[in-house]
């Protein structure tokens, strides 16, 4: 295998392994707040606000995985 296929089939795999969890997880946490919010309308804005706090934390390990496969592209 060539060095440069080895890269990019490197960084494929970084950032799509490393977005599975990521996607996953909002999906699941969209789920549950929606359905907390269905039952108990009146603390949609709680709900909402704490929903986004966990999308960001969440996200941050996809943009992670993303900076590991800039680098393994442009830097190694």
């Amino acid at each position: 295998m060539e060095p440069e296929t080895a890269k990019l089939l490197a960084a494929g795999l970084a950032i799509g392994l490393g977005a599975i969890g990521p996607g996953v997880g909002i999906g699941i946490l969209a789920m549950g707040a929606l359905q907390a919010i269905g039952r108990n309308p009146e603390a949609a804005n709680q709900v909402q606000t704490n929903m986004f706090i966990a999308i960001a934390f969440a996200e941050a390990i996809a943009i992670y995985a993303l900076v590991v496969a800039l680098i393994l592209l442009f830097v190694v």
